[in-house]
């Protein structure tokens, strides 16, 4: 029974109810009419129910398809502007106790290269990162509670913040790590992480069990459940995800909208943000085993209708994806992507090594340095953010949510944005991307809608331009 307010994996993630959605969705595949009520309502601004968003990924009518994205640009302009946040994952593990089908990390692969960094070894991967110009990081890591229990993990979070370079400072850490327990997520809550990320990979169950074999992740609804977990230990900024291909992309899409609206009706606040991977290869993982793999005009879709039905919710897209893709899904709704990343442990300090080792969880395909990532951005009219401010000023969970609804976060968001772009500028652009950042600087300042703040931002940037840092709204 469909309950989406219930703590039950099942019940929130109902597939009684997501079979009924997609048999609703194919029967008005050609209904012209209902998706263009459907795109009057996304208009608003307000989000659809999974339903309503199922019945526009399925219309391939050109006309609707054209409408579609017409609307997700819309509402992505109108929401995130032009600002783009920018992030790295860094890998501190890769020992897994895991048997997923789809992961090299999966304990029986025998010839990947197992490292663990030390602590030293992380400040050496932080440094390198502090010197592209990166603030925000993902950590990444497998699940083993030997080699990579909680307690590494938290000491991992004092090393990075502690690390101060030259101008450099990570301002946010983002968590990826495996579901655990209310104790534990109180912890990382007490570290200081800004959101806990976990990706579901599939809402099918069955799909789900025969991909996780063995190890704790093979556990359904204590992984599906994490989230609320971690709500109730006090991380309001969670980032839901799945792994596009592993099964077919109807069944998730609208798994992960239902998640989203558990998470809503339950805590009051939904996922801060929804990343949208899609399976590629990677060590002994051939992507021919997975025939529900999803082709990019498709991908396009799913991208542009999430923008339309979460309206508020970030959407992540990594270095999976080619320059080519990555430019036409900011266009359609992401608002964060990675720069410069390594998915290997220890690929920062000495990528020659991690990549002799072997040791990456997948495959890169967009291979630019960050200021190659920030120079396309600029020159494709996007101000590169690299804002951690609401997570440091308390504005998180529904407090942010409260604010993005309004439009009011856009009165911190785009002064946040200059400010911390023109410290990239300053302190690590190459000369081209210096001039083209200073360029789109002039022409957005006058673009601040209050006087007072813009005058406050342009009094700010002057005294970074002399040296002092890490100013905020």
């Amino acid at each position: 029974m469909y309950n989406s307010k219930s703590k039950i994996a099942t019940e929130f993630i109902d597939d009684a109810e997501i079979q009924e959605t997609l048999a609703f969705a194919a029967q008005h595949k050609n209904d012209k009419e209902m998706a263009l009520q459907i795109l009057e309502k996304g208009a608003a601004c307000k989000g659809l129910t999974h339903r309503e968003a199922a019945v526009l990924l399925e219309c391939d009518d050109p006309e609707i398809v054209e409408r579609i994205y017409h609307l997700a640009k819309e509402i992505k302009q109108k929401i995130y502007g032009n600002r783009i946040v920018l992030f790295a994952p860094l890998y501190l593990s890769n020992y897994c106790v895991n048997g997923c089908l789809y992961c090299p990390y999966h304990y029986k692969n025998k010839h990947i290269a197992r490292k663990k960094l030390t602590q030293e070894e992380i400040k050496q991967e932080v440094l390198a990162l502090q010197d592209m110009g990166h603030k925000r990081l993902a950590l990444e890591t497998g699940e083993d509670p030997v080699n990579c229990p909680i307690e590494y993990v938290l000491e991992s979070i004092h090393t990075i913040y502690g690390i101060k370079h030259k101008n450099g400072a990570i301002r946010r850490v983002n968590v990826n790590i495996a579901a655990t327990t209310v104790e534990n997520y109180r912890k990382l809550k007490e570290a200081g992480i800004g959101t806990y990320i976990l990706f579901q990979e599939t809402y099918h169950k069955p799909t789900y069990e025969h991909l996780h074999p063995t190890g704790p992740k093979s556990n359904y609804a204590y992984h599906t459940e994490a989230m609320d977990r971690a709500m109730e230990g006090g991380i309001d900024d969670v980032g839901c995800g799945v792994l596009f291909g592993l099964n077919l992309y109807r069944y998730d899409f609208v798994g992960l909208l239902m998640h989203a609206k558990h998470l809503e009706d339950t805590f009051g606040v939904g996922p801060h943000t929804i990343s949208v991977p899609r399976i590629c290869p990677a060590d002994d993982i051939d992507v021919t085993d997975y025939p529900n793999s999803v082709p990019d005009e498709l991908f396009f879709r799913i991208v542009a209708t999430l923008r339309i039905a979460v309206p508020y919710t970030g959407i992540i897209i990594s270095t999976r994806e080619s320059p080519k893709t990555r430019a036409k899904v900011i266009e359609l709704g992401v608002s964060q992507v990675s720069g410069g990343s390594r998915t290997s442990v220890g690929g920062y300090a000495d990528p020659q090594a991690a990549e002799e080792e072997d040791s990456a969880q997948f495959e890169v395909s967009d291979h630019r340095t960050l200021d190659q990532v920030v120079n396309w951005l600029l020159s494709g009219g996007y101000i590169p953010s690299f804002c951690t401010a609401c997570y440091r000023e308390g504005r998180t969970g529904d407090r942010f949510m409260s604010l993005a609804k309004t439009g009011q976060i856009s009165n911190c968001c785009q002064p946040n944005a200059l400010m911390t772009l023109k410290e990239y500028l300053e302190d690590y652009a190459s000369e081209d991307t210096r001039k083209k950042g200073e360029e789109v600087i002039r022409n957005e300042i006058p673009k601040i809608p209050n006087e007072k703040v813009r005058a406050i931002v342009e009094e700010r940037l002057e005294k970074i331009a002399q040296g002092q840092r890490d100013f905020r709204f």
